[in-house]
């Protein structure tokens, strides 16, 4: 009767509540309302289902549907074999309808195979919707899909065996599909990252297709952190990071959408900073954590890699630290001190350790194996000094003496960087060598030559603690402005800014005399096309620039205190935000004449700013 008694007062007396309750109900928020209704109500599904109810579970991910905004070729026998290609460019309906008007028409004949490809603007995760009308064959047509994230990559060939320059694979997402379509009606296909879709028809037959939209499959989320400056390179620079984590949000946090498609923990680092710059908290994190955790139980390494271990004490601290879920802390916190067990044992009385036999920090700097050591060695020394301020947090002092002695045995024995920027920047970052002397030796030697995309991050980081603001800028401008400028709209797996040169873009046909961006160029494990143009790890100058150039720096756990300390460069100004549990702090620093800064900062009720 109580709760009939609410419902009436809400029906009768607060009009716009009613109109708001799908919303409240979705969201948890009328709890008298949710008691109430039968659970398969609740959760969307049609009554039928409540019995099985338990056995599902809800797509976290939602749909749009997006038409090709350019023809970038089709093979058409000399205006004969693909006509009407424009209507593609139109607004969908998902519909179809008998007859042959309005349609892309494309013909077959025995000799010469019907051809487009298509641009979506911008890089997806998801598939292809085509719609069909009144083919010529009673039977199902055949055609062949090629998804690329490159102009390149739909017009390549794919090579599953081996990975090489200037072919493609499909071992992680299908994206070289061959298959049967309706005479009439619509199918959907796909489950990768692309940008581009080329479609063959492979019999002899006329086929209409009315549409061919691609899905884009996504986590419905807002974007709560912004960064604006007077520099439009670097708002694209900082909006397109955050765009390839995003994109990389799926039902766990994955490295790429074309491959690898996995939960990989060093990967994570720059994603989880981007996340915590951008969208705040979401639960992609601290799922991804737990299977991890359960995929890779101790005594084993994360993805099977000591480093990567070291990656995850080091992810947790920083996400506690923003986000305050002590309960999500204290369920991991047997896994954390039994990591710390297991690193312990491995370093002896004179620094040696003996973790693993592999040395990884990234791929490019895989020859330079004394170089790795020393940053190896340099980010074991830092994931040590966070699982010591973890123990802190615990209340663990055994644990806590524990991990600080494990730090000091390794520091009695030190190594070279060997010129390697990985390894300089860790140690920089680590505190155990001097970030401006590691940044004048290495680091900012020859700008951004010998950057890479996933430790570019720490050696930007490495320049910040140097100082070296405007030259970190450049190089952001240079090195993940020159992927923008090759045509990018997510930020890649691997870059060099001198494949740049003779280089077509990846938008592009590629001309004769030109080398092609995407396929002729990658080594180790992304060779070629295999080469992801959609990765994660890539995101750092997002999380970089809202923590340096915005200046917001989380001193106490759960946000609940940020220091505020802007660094401009040659910037005339810049604004933003940053989401913190407690609601949006909106930041916005200018430059005087005389070379100050001033700042306007609003934080909300449970954030104290420190300016200093």
């Amino acid at each position: 009767m109580k709760n009939f008694m609410l419902f009436v007062f809400v029906f009768c007396f607060s009009p716009y509540l009613m109109a708001e309750i799908p919303t409240l109900l979705k969201e948890g928020m009328v709890p008298f309302l949710n008691n109430d209704f039968p659970a398969s109500w609740k959760a969307g599904v049609p009554p039928v289902f409540e019995k099985g109810a338990g056995k599902m579970q809800r797509d976290e991910m939602a749909r749009v549907f997006i038409s090709p905004q350019r023809i970038v070729w089709k093979y058409d026998g000399g205006g004969r074999l693909v006509l009407n290609e424009s209507v593609l460019l139109k607004e969908g309906s998902s519909q179809t309808a008998l007859g042959t008007a309005d349609a892309c028409k494309m013909t077959t004949t025995e000799n010469e195979t019907a051809s487009i490809l298509l641009d979506y603007g911008k890089e997806i995760h998801g598939g292809l919707q085509l719609v069909l009308g009144s083919s010529s064959r009673r039977e199902p047509s055949l055609v062949r899909i090629r998804f690329g994230e490159s102009v390149g990559e739909c017009n390549s060939q794919t090579n599953n065996s081996e990975w090489k320059v200037g072919f493609a694979t499909d071992d992680h997402a299908k994206r070289d599909i061959i298959m049967e379509i309706p005479r009439d009606g619509m199918i959907e296909i796909g489950n990768t990252g692309f940008r581009f879709v080329r479609i063959d028809l492979l019999q002899p037959a006329t086929i209409h297709l009315r549409e061919a939209r691609a899905i884009l499959r996504y986590r419905d989320i807002p974007y709560l952190g912004s960064f604006k400056s007077n520099d439009e390179r670097l708002n694209e620079i900082w909006l397109t990071g955050a765009y390839t984590v995003h994109l990389n949000m799926q039902e766990y946090l994955w490295d790429g959408i074309k491959r690898d498609r996995l939960v990989w923990l060093g990967d994570m680092h720059p994603e989880v900073s981007t996340i915590s710059s951008v969208f705040g908290f979401n639960e992609v994190v601290p799922k991804s954590l737990d299977l991890a955790c359960g995929q890779f139980p101790l005594p084993q390494w994360m993805n099977n890699m000591s480093a990567y271990s070291m990656w995850y004490l080091i992810i947790q601290y920083e996400w506690y630290m923003q986000h305050g879920q002590m309960d999500f802390l204290q369920k991991h916190k047997p896994y954390i001190l039994g990591l710390i067990d297991l690193i312990d044992g491995k370093i002896d009385d004179d620094g040696n350790e003996t973790l693993a036999r592999s040395r990884f920090l990234d791929w490019p700097s895989t020859p330079n194996s004394q170089g790795v050591e020393a940053g190896y060695r340099a980010l074991l020394y830092w994931a040590l000094k966070d699982a010591e301020k973890l123990c802190q947090i615990f209340g663990e002092p055994m644990y806590v003496q524990k991990s600080r002695a494990a730090s000091e045995r390794l520091n009695r024995l030190t190594k070279g960087h060997n010129n390697l920027k990985q390894g300089a920047a860790l140690m920089a970052i680590a505190g155990i060598a001097d970030p401006k002397t590691m940044c004048d030796e290495v680091v900012s030697v020859g700008g951004p030559k010998g950057f890479s995309t996933f430790y570019g991050y720490y050696m930007l980081e490495a320049q910040a603690l140097a100082g070296q603001y405007a030259e970190a800028l450049d190089v952001i401008r240079q090195y993940w402005g020159g992927m923008l400028d090759m045509g990018a709209t997510t930020f890649w797996e691997d870059f060099d800014v001198d494949w740049m040169k003779d280089a077509a873009r990846l938008d592009e046909l590629t001309p004769p005399g030109k080398k092609d961006i995407h396929g002729d160029f990658g080594a180790y494990c992304y060779p070629g096309y295999r080469h992801s143009f959609c990765h994660g790890w890539a995101s750092g100058p997002t999380a970089w620039m809202t923590r340096h150039v915005l200046g917001v720096e989380v001193v106490e756990p759960g946000s609940k205190a940020l220091r505020i300390k802007p660094n401009l460069g040659d910037l005339e100004w810049v604004e933003g935000t940053f989401p913190t549990p407690f609601g949006i702090v909106t930041i916005k620093h200018t430059k005087t004449p005389n070379g100050t800064v001033t700042s306007e900062i609003k934080a909300p009720k449970g954030v104290k700013i420190i300016r200093k």
